[in-house]
């Protein structure tokens, strides 16, 4: 992906990048201080926020082939395994429940296959975001402070999936956390804002 001359104003706030490019198949971390703008960045990846100027070379990748994750996800008022679904039924694809309870198994879940998904803990919420975002072969997941704030135990696992999913079959990332810096080896490139300025790749 290649990010050309985006600008974006949001009330008092002005994004602007120059040039970025993010190497396909690699995991990029994304940090900055707070109201640096990277949110406003992933929004308009993801077609959230439409840019005042520039272009996004998505270079093939549709719509359909991006996922946003947040640090607080929505949940339909529906069961775990429902809510795991919804994006394979919205393509029009039928889900093979075997493989579903394969995935809720490996985060821990299955046995709240039929719970209602609100009734879900902070961290079990965010497991389930996570594979609700994958469940449809992403090729560019965008996870903004996903996880911030995330229980050790439900980081670690969500840490192992990612590992895995570029061991079977590598996609894009792009990741904000505002502890990123700590975790630099999950990342093959760290990219840094300020102030509403892309910086550049920083120094591993």
């Amino acid at each position: 992906m290649r990010i050309t001359d985006l600008s974006k104003t949001e009330g008092d706030f002005t994004l602007q990048i120059d040039r970025m490019e993010l190497a396909p198949g690699k995991i990029h971390g994304l940090v900055g201080h707070n109201g640096s703008g990277k949110t406003i960045l992933l929004k308009c990846i993801m077609g959230i926020l439409t840019p005042d100027r520039g272009t996004i070379d998505y270079e093939g990748l549709t719509p359909q082939d991006i996922t946003l994750m947040s640090q607080r996800p929505y949940l339909l008022h529906a069961s775990v395994y429902d809510n795991l679904v919804y994006p394979l039924k919205v393509r029009g694809q039928r889900p093979d429940e075997k493989e579903m309870d394969y995935l809720l198994e490996r985060v821990g879940l299955l046995a709240q296959k039929n719970q209602y998904a609100r009734s879900l803990s902070s961290g079990e919420r965010q497991k389930l975001s996570f594979l609700r975002a994958m469940v449809f072969g992403p090729k560019f997941v965008m996870m903004d402070e996903t996880l911030s704030n995330m229980d050790p135990d439900s980081e670690a696992v969500i840490l192992d999936l990612i590992r895995q999913t570029q061991d079977e079959r590598p996609i894009t990332w792009l990741i904000v956390n505002h502890q990123l810096e700590k975790k630099k080896e999950l990342c093959d490139v760290m990219h840094r804002m300020e102030k509403g300025r892309y910086c550049g790749i920083t120094e591993g």
